[in-house]
């Protein structure tokens, strides 16, 4: 009973947030209410036993894609109003989309059967019944960093391409820029910045 009041908690709060996300005229609003979307979509998975997607909802998607998300409508001036004049002509557009994923949603939910021999056809019968049981976060952790292992590394390899690419398209060459010279800075020694002079009272410099 107090799981199914924590399930509908959270599913509650998750879908007036949702709703608000789209609804609220502040984009800043709109950026919090997706925050709260996110921590309790988290506390759904966590109830689910999949604890390691809660977490990564809460430190990748709310830490760090929803504060960019903020900082950016924050940062930028942008006329909302002017933006909301020509949108009411897509709703009709919006709305047949959204049916449409809708309705494939449900269908893939109707006609989704699990067969009950998968678990042990593809672990063996050993792994159906473990002596440890393991935590939904090991599990995963054994089998990217085991059978996955080079695929994994590929996608952090392909990830940082993609940063330093971005880096470097962004990196602009301007004149009359004073550029940092660590080496210089590293030789500078206090004679070459700083004078000491003896002053007599009275007398001045």
């Amino acid at each position: 009973m107090l799981a199914a009041l924590i399930f509908y908690l959270f599913a509650g709060i998750l879908s007036l947030s949702a709703l608000m996300v789209i609804t609220a005229r502040n984009p800043v609003h709109s950026v919090l209410f997706l925050i709260l979307a996110f921590f309790n979509a988290a506390g759904l998975f966590v109830m689910l036993g999949a604890e390691f997607i809660g977490m990564l909802l809460v430190i990748v998607y709310v830490g760090a894609v929803a504060v960019l998300f903020l900082f950016v409508v924050m940062m930028l001036n942008m006329e909302f109003k002017e933006l909301r004049k020509g949108s009411m002509r897509f709703i009709p557009v919006g709305l047949l989309l959204g049916g449409v994923l809708l309705t494939e949603l449900v269908i893939v939910y109707q006609t989704w059967k699990i067969n009950p021999k998968v678990l042990t056809e593809t672990l063996g019968d050993s792994a159906a019944a473990p002596e440890v049981p393991l935590t939904n976060t090991e599990a995963l952790g054994q089998i990217l960093y085991t059978d996955y292992i080079y695929i994994f590394q590929g996608a952090g390899m392909i990830l940082l391409v993609a940063m330093i690419g971005a880096i470097v398209l962004t990196l602009r060459e301007r004149s009359g820029l004073k550029r940092q010279k660590v080496a210089d800075q590293q030789k500078r020694q206090a004679s070459d910045v700083l004078e000491i002079k003896k002053v007599t009272p009275g007398t001045g410099i």
